[in-house]
């Protein structure tokens, strides 16, 4: 389970929720699990996978909803070996999704919304 978290990494690195958030942290796995072979192995990532990218990053409108996805991701992120975390990362530039922040567990987050 922790793999696919960390591959949930790409997604939206934001800050802990303040609010009550309608993302569940099953709810970002289940996105992104057709990701998680990418995220173990490299090579091209499979349409499914940027295709709940894409849904998972358009779900996510509201300030609670990032935070709520940042705190999931954020809690799993320290399992994930650098391999992992480096594949995570590179998944939004692949899939064509654009996110303001660059993907990492030490990413400070509080300051986006």
């Amino acid at each position: 389970m922790w793999l696919i978290l960390a591959v949930s990494v790409v997604v939206v690195a934001l800050a802990p929720p303040q609010t009550e958030a309608a993302i569940s942290c099953s709810t970002v796995g289940s996105y992104l699990s057709p990701c998680t072979n990418y995220v173990l192995s490299g090579g091209t990532p499979p349409a499914s996978c940027c295709e709940g990218i894409r849904s998972l990053n358009d779900r996510a409108r509201t300030t609670a909803d990032r935070q709520a996805v940042c705190s999931c991701l954020k809690s799993m992120a320290s399992s994930a070996t650098p391999a992992i975390i480096n594949n995570a990362a590179s998944l939004p530039t692949k899939c064509g999704v654009s996110i303001p922040y660059k993907i990492s567990p030490s990413t400070d987050c509080s300051n986006l919304h």
